[in-house]
């Protein structure tokens, strides 16, 4: 970790400047993380006479030059911080870090490869200062957003993603899983946060509906062009079965009934249906057991003679009647632990800012 000081006091002048802390997560960057950094500290020079700013490089185990070259980079600009991973844990543990470690009023990510141009900056901060949000999303899916020479794989994938975690969210966002935003410092730290990948920025979501956070969005531009650093095309670095797991584990932490109940009523209905072809075989059998005059044996004469003649129905019907009211029983008792999750959740999120706030005014 680099020794350099990071945020700055401000002493000239009654009002003090609010602090920014630029959080970058960074994995196998060496080819462009001198560059990106160049433009970025060059950027934020340019907002220094209304924020004091810092940056904080999260190395998360690159197996490359990132982690040396992030080090050389900050000895030389006072106002970058490089932290190291010793392995690779995931952009959500490496963002989780940053968060950890920095203490500005306003938090923002963004990637390293600088797809989203730090002239975004501004907008965010704007809009959070203005509607006193506490997560500002930049977005190229809202209207006025839009993406440049993004692969249309990636393109397809990250779209359909973020419209299935729109729905399952309601939360009026268009971008669920996009890593370019402007959080409330404060709010931020006092998130209890988990998820080691890509499921770190629904998660942030999720959380802050529970505590009833507002939650802002801008259009954004998607830029893979990269004409800031010079990097020309970059690959997707995407991997495409951990994002889908990813995204679905997301989906049904914001709507476990889509999981579970919603296929059981319709697996239900298909065994409802099944069942009644099965009483109609078993019928048809009884009225032809008139040589049986007891019930029950005449009854079990019947389902054995349906069964011989219909055996798929039986047995379709019978799985599909059993499955279905277990995923019904698993739907209800997800919906249940979500419940008293979000419940415990915003009880220990309000006990945790009561005791830090009081341990602020009590030193």
């Amino acid at each position: 970790m680099s020794s350099q000081p990071g945020l700055h006091a401000v002493s000239n002048g009654p009002a003090r400047r609010p602090t920014v802390a630029v959080v970058l997560p960074a994995y196998n960057e060496a080819a462009i993380i001198e560059k990106s950094l160049a433009v970025m500290c060059g950027f934020l020079k340019g907002l220094e006479p209304e924020y004091d700013w810092e940056v904080i490089l999260v190395n998360d185990g690159s197996a490359d030059d990132t982690g040396a070259l992030a080090e050389r980079f900050g000895q030389d600009h006072g106002r970058v911080r490089v932290l190291h991973h010793p392995t690779n844990f995931g952009m959500g543990q490496a963002l989780i870090t940053g968060f950890n470690s920095c203490r500005a009023d306003y938090v923002i990510t963004m990637d390293l490869d600088l797809s989203f141009s730090p002239e975004h900056i501004p907008a965010l901060l704007e809009r959070m200062r203005a509607t006193r949000a506490r997560i500002v999303v930049a977005s190229p899916y809202a209207r006025g957003g839009r993406m440049t020479q993004v692969p249309w794989h990636r393109q397809f994938l990250s779209t359909w993603a973020n419209r299935f975690l729109a729905r399952a969210s309601e939360s009026g966002i268009s971008s669920l899983t996009g890593v370019m935003r402007c959080y409330d410092g404060r709010f931020l730290r006092s998130l209890d946060l988990k998820t080691p990948g890509m499921g770190i920025n629904p998660e942030i979501i999720y959380k802050a509906m529970v505590l009833q956070a507002r939650i802002e969005e801008v259009p954004a531009h998607l830029d893979w062009s990269f004409p800031s650093i010079g990097g020309g095309r970059r690959r997707s670095k995407m991997r495409i079965l951990r994002q889908i797991s990813a995204v679905m584990m997301s989906g049904f932490l914001f709507r476990p009934v889509w999981f579970f109940l919603l296929p059981g009523m319709a697996l239900l209905g298909f065994a409802v249906y099944v069942d009644i072809w099965m009483f109609i075989h078993f019928w048809d059998q009884y009225e032809n057991m008139a040589q049986y005059t007891w019930f029950l044996d005449r009854a079990s004469h019947a389902v054995a003679a349906a069964f011989r003649e219909f055996p798929h129905t039986f047995t379709v019907g019978l799985f599909a009647t059993t499955l279905a009211v277990q995923l019904l029983g698993m739907g209800i008792l997800a919906l249940q632990n979500k419940k008293y999750f979000e419940e415990s959740f915003h009880l220990g999120t309000s006990i945790y800012q009561e005791m830090k706030d009081e341990g602020e005014h009590h030193p």
